[in-house]
C-alpha cells in the first residue's frame, strides 16, 4: 500500500500516520488485517510507531499513547 494510501487511512480513524504505518508493516500491506489489528489492538503496534518517530503521542482513534506507556 503506498504512503499516500495509509495517511488516508489513518486520517479516517483519526489515528497517527505512524500506528497506521505500523499496522500495515505487521499485516503485511493486507488492508484486512490491518483493519483488524487496528480493531482489535496488538502489542506489537505501538513500540514499532514509536521507533517511527520522535513524538511522545501518538493517536490511535480517540485513545492518546504516550512513549512513556509503551
Amino acid at each position: 500500500m503506498q504512503r499516500l494510501r495509509i495517511k488516508e487511512w489513518a486520517k479516517v480513524r483519526e489515528t497517527s500516520v505512524e500506528i497506521a504505518e505500523a499496522i500495515f508493516e505487521l499485516a503485511n500491506n493486507d488492508e484486512v488485517k490491518a483493519q483488524q489489528i487496528w480493531d482489535e489492538g496488538s502489542d506489537e503496534v505501538l513500540p514499532l510507531a514509536f521507533s517511527k518517530t520522535d513524538a511522545d503521542r501518538l493517536y490511535w482513534g480517540e485513545e492518546t499513547i504516550e512513549r512513556k506507556n509503551v
